[in-house]
């Protein structure tokens, strides 16, 4: 037995952790650090009291930060989350709340000393613009998981209404650990040491690479600093310059390379060591990473409309693929590294396989097997594993009908412009030196198309750079769109995109003969063409 729930009434205003005052303050002046270390060097070099300026720049910046505290409110209401902020410029955020997508609770190095957490709520709509994010920053950690499980635990399909009111009670008033024996979650995957090899793969150190270039780029221009007068860029120049130009360019190369590797190493170890994804009985998916930095993500499965593979190139030279969910109200690619739908971080393509046939296979309206807690006795791997059907010759050549129609002419260009002397010989050579690329790139853009409709899924297949598989749910589409353009209609190809509220809102399957377009958007919603097609047939007697 628990007693009653203390604290605020649903519909009181409620404020952030009084601890945030520790956090916000420092935050602003971290961000700020550059214009201040400029403030302090050119106050300085210039025979003036450079630190009474950077001093009063990091009041002023501190109280900037506290002000939030005392200008941000929030409540919860029945139906309703709403936070309100600002000082001249007042503003209040209202979401309903069966408009609530996903929930990511997020405690940085600083937040994790005080205890605290910050929450922000995806919406679908709240997220495309950045000012408009209901985000609450700073909350107790304790106050914050509470948070999570009033928005989205809250799955009918769970639990019975009265078990799913006495839970939210219970939870909300001591989180008192499960019965023995009790499984509210089930574990679907976990990080292991030998992903770290597909850190370099990822290439988010050129991320780092320009943050760096940007800082240092910022702390010379508000500085005015003079980097000739800076003994070990000095030296470095004169080592550089000393070079040949062929020595030049692999040493920048090499260094380049290197760092990058190493850069995007330590960020993956950063981004996604702790990895965890499990899946909850009361009907969402919930994923947690970081070593530094934790972040918690949870997505209700009922919004869950299939699922993306998407191997970059680099990625997929070792074998690796990353996993996300196509849901409801989340667009793809928001958030950092997808972080609002990401299911699996970089990791073998068999591991992302793996976890996407666990995730549809226990979604609500799919077919599978059915306990999770089982071992897999029913094969559920179609939609994953079925082969492709390809898109045939006319697919081939509009790959490299594309591919050299660009290049080609590019490099008529170049050889005109060296005959009449003007451009020297490089640049034609380059192109040209280039053209079997552009072949292998138009082959593999090919090799990458393909399509099937199994199990009740869509799945199609495209992309070079960036190879994208989509699993989608035929009862996730909401409408076909069959176009095709003047070069399309001479070759009989066509390109079918099926429309849906999840995701990228569209995912096409290109240049496919006409006859097969119409058969898919038939087949995957039956009776919705009949009418056009009647029409048609009618027409052509």
């Amino acid at each position: 037995m628990t007693g009653p729930v203390s604290g605020p009434a649903p519909t009181d205003w409620r404020r952030l952790s009084p601890r945030m005052l520790l956090v916000h303050p420092v935050q602003e002046v971290v961000r700020a650090a550059p214009a201040l270390l400029g403030l302090l060097v050119a106050g300085t070099s210039s025979g003036g009291k450079g630190h009474l300026w950077t001093l009063a720049g990091v009041g002023l910046t501190v109280l900037f930060g506290m002000l939030r505290w005392f200008t941000t409110t929030y409540r919860i209401s029945p139906e309703h989350v709403q936070v309100r902020r600002g000082l001249l410029n007042r503003k209040v955020l209202t979401v309903p709340r069966d408009r609530v997508r996903t929930v990511d609770v997020t405690s940085h190095v600083l937040h994790r000393v005080l205890g605290l957490a910050r929450v922000e709520v995806g919406t679908g709509t709240s997220d495309r613009r950045h000012d408009s994010r209901l985000k609450l920053d700073a909350l107790s950690a304790a106050e914050a998981a509470n948070l999570r499980v009033e928005l989205l635990h809250r799955s009918p399909a769970a639990q019975p209404a009265a078990a799913r009111s006495s839970a939210t009670q219970s939870s909300a008033a001591s989180p008192v650990p499960p019965p023995a024996g009790s499984t509210p979650e089930t574990e679907l995957a976990r990080m292991r040491p030998g992903w770290v090899r597909f850190g370099p793969f990822t290439m988010s150190g050129l991320v780092t690479v320009g943050v760096v270039g940007g800082f240092v780029s910022r702390l010379v221009s508000e500085g005015n600093i003079d980097l000739d007068r800076v003994g070990p860029v000095r030296e470095t120049w004169r080592w550089f310059s000393a070079m040949s130009l062929a020595l030049e360019i692999a040493t920048v190369v090499l260094v380049l390379v290197v760092f990058v590797g190493v850069a995007s190493t330590l960020g993956y170890v950063l981004a996604y060591g702790n990895f965890r994804l499990t899946r909850h009985a009361e009907g969402t998916l919930h994923v947690t990473r970081g070593l530094l930095t934790r972040r918690a993500t949870t997505i209700e499965e009922r919004r869950l409309r299939g699922v993306e593979v998407d191997e970059p190139l680099l990625l997929r030279a070792v074998r690796g693929a990353r996993l996300s969910a196509v849901t409801t109200g989340l667009r793809s690619g928001q958030g950092g590294q997808r972080g609002g739908s990401m299911l699996l971080p970089p990791a073998p393509r068999a591991e992302a396989a793996a976890v996407a046939r666990l995730v549809l296979s226990h979604a609500p309206g799919a077919t599978g097997p059915a306990p999770l807690t089982e071992p897999f006795t029913e094969p559920f791997t179609e939609p994953l594993t079925a082969p492709l059907i390809p898109h045939g010759p006319a697919a081939l050549r509009r790959r490299f009908t594309r591919a050299f129609g660009v290049h080609v002419p590019i490099l008529a260009a170049l050889l005109l412009l060296w005959a009449l002397g003007e451009p020297p010989l490089w640049p034609w050579l380059t192109a040209a030196a280039l053209l079997p690329v552009t072949a292998l790139l138009a082959a593999d853009r090919y090799r990458s198309l393909g399509h099937a409709l199994t199990s009740g899924y869509l799945v199609t297949r495209w992309g070079s750079l960036v190879r994208r598989r989509v699993v989608l749910r035929c009862d996730g589409v909401i409408g076909w769109t069959v176009e095709r353009s003047f070069f399309q209609r001479r070759a009989g190809l066509a390109t079918l995109t099926a429309t849906t509220a999840a995701g990228g809102q569209s995912y096409q399957v290109r240049d496919v003969e006409l006859a097969e377009a119409l058969r898919l958007a038939t087949a995957g919603t039956p009776g919705l063409l009949d009418p056009f097609l009647q029409h048609a047939g009618s027409v052509s007697q």
